[in-house]
């Protein structure tokens, strides 16, 4: 870390976490930080599901819930970056405090609940944007009260679909009640349907990801795959943040209920990751998420299956140069290993982290 990183991490801290988040949007809105160098190599550049991605590392969901500055974390030197979770109507989420650092774990505990400010407001930003190059996909949710939660998700295709390069369907929070059984067979394949059929009528049809979360058993793992596989959707990102707790450093504040993310999270997510590619075999996408905070991080994810790799965790203890230090290392190992393409590096390790048990 930069000693700009370390001193802009310094004051960040000074502030309660949400005060903090809000801070770093309203810095990228400002045009802050200014000259960040994005390396651009050629051997980075992933195919998939149709869009040409300039390198394989995304700024996961969660950070701008409410599309405000995508462009911006693009010039970070991400290869494209997820807004988002939208709703239809705006929301509050839950009762603050919501956000805790972990900071011995490098690690973070939220409990959010899906607040934003609803697909309205969204749109109006992702149209302002529509016709720029970069890709920017949009994760949509349900909102915690609604009658109908498909139906939720089915108006987030419409409404998305011409302006999203891609679109993730979030059932894997654990901070909304109940949204986390949809990953049920028989809730995930009539989701799915309802979803893909959504798509088929919309304006757009930008591929569909579907994304899940670390908690699961080889059998939900297996369900899940089958639905994917059987209504053909594009892709699955592996994962969410998690409820368990392995052991952690950082004393009462890692016994706050929601679900934790960072660096502690990464055993768990990439051995789920290299289970869903053995599942879902070669040809379905997925990007891994889940403790990235280094180029090795990020190459380990692919060498277990991933084809996109997302980080937003790591940024809050890295600082806002990491995207670009990820990249420019990826760029550097492509050159010392002599690879014509980062694909190459896909599942070399998949073996490896496919037969690590889910304990």
């Amino acid at each position: 870390m930069s000693v700009l990183d370390r001193l802009g991490q310094k004051l960040l801290f000074t502030f309660d976490p949400e005060t903090a988040h809000g801070l770093s949007i309203a810095a990228l809105r400002c045009g802050l930080p200014a000259g960040v160098r994005t390396v651009r190599d050629i051997r980075l550049k992933v195919s998939l599901c149709g869009l040409d991605f300039p390198n394989p590392l995304g700024m996961a969901a969660g950070y701008d819930k409410n599309a405000e500055v995508p462009d911006a974390l693009l010039g970070l030197g991400f290869g494209f970056a997820e807004v988002g979770t939208v709703t239809p109507l705006s929301q509050a989420g839950n009762p603050k405090p919501r956000i805790f650092r972990l900071t011995a774990d490098e690690a973070v505990i939220n409990r959010l609940g899906f607040n934003n400010e609803g697909h309205a407001a969204a749109e109006r930003r992702l149209a302002a944007r529509k016709g720029r190059s970069g890709i920017v996909g949009v994760n949509i949710g349900a909102n915690k009260d609604s009658a109908d939660r498909i139906g939720d998700y089915e108006r987030g295709v419409t409404r998305f679909a011409p302006y999203a390069s891609y679109l993730t369907v979030n059932i894997s929070s654990p901070n909304t009640p109940g949204l986390r059984n949809m990953q049920a067979r028989e809730q995930l394949g009539e989701l799915l349907s309802r979803v893909m059929a959504a798509r088929a009528s919309a304006a757009a049809q930008p591929p569909i990801f579907l994304k899940i979360a670390p908690d699961l058993v080889e059998a939900e793992l297996e369900d899940i795959a089958a639905e994917v596989i059987e209504k053909r959707i594009d892709g699955i990102i592996v994962s969410n943040t998690t409820i368990s707790r392995p052991p952690l450093r950082s004393g009462d504040v890692a016994r706050e209920t929601g679900g934790l993310s960072g660096k502690p999270l990464f055993e768990r997510s990439t051995t789920v990751l290299a289970k869903m590619r053995k599942l879902l075999g070669p040809g379905i996408a997925i990007i891994g998420v889940g403790g990235v905070d280094s180029a090795e991080t990020t190459l380990e994810k692919i060498r277990a299956g991933a084809d996109l790799v997302q980080l937003y965790t790591g940024m809050i203890y890295a600082g806002p140069a990491l995207p670009g230090r990820i990249v420019a290392g990826m760029a550097r190992f492509c050159e010392a290993e002599r690879l014509k393409s980062i694909g190459e590096l896909r599942d070399s390790h998949l073996d490896r982290w496919a037969s690590k048990p889910l304990s």
